[in-house]
């Protein structure tokens, strides 16, 4: 059983940056593919990034060049860096982690951009 517990989030201003942290409990974090997922009010959940554990990276075409996805296999925890933020991301964000062909959720955290 993985764990997943999120940090971060808040009210950001258009154009502003937010970092999103998502710490796992399992000591097998290093092979997992992690990632993150949103859910704005009314629509579908929608693919952010993910990371693998060889670090190839892969984003939403809708986040490409804004966000930035890391992970730290020592603190077993994996970030979501957010710049440029646009109203459009307004959403509450989910950490993903896939591992042993299992599926584990974090609890969502709020992201609001709005002036």
């Amino acid at each position: 059983q993985v764990q997943l517990v999120q940090s971060g989030g808040g009210l950001v201003q258009p154009g502003g940056s937010l970092r999103l942290s998502c710490k796992a409990s399992s000591n097998i974090f290093g092979i997992a593919t992690m990632g993150w997922y949103r859910q704005a009010p009314g629509k579908q959940r929608e693919f952010v990034a993910t990371i693998t554990s060889g670090e190839t990276t892969k984003y939403g075409d809708s986040v490409k060049g804004r966000f930035t996805i890391s992970r730290d296999n020592a603190k077993t925890t994996v970030y979501l860096q957010m710049n440029s933020l646009k109203p459009e991301d307004t959403a509450v964000y989910y950490c993903q982690s896939l591992v042993s062909g299992n599926v584990y959720w974090g609890q969502g955290t709020q992201v609001t951009v709005s002036s």
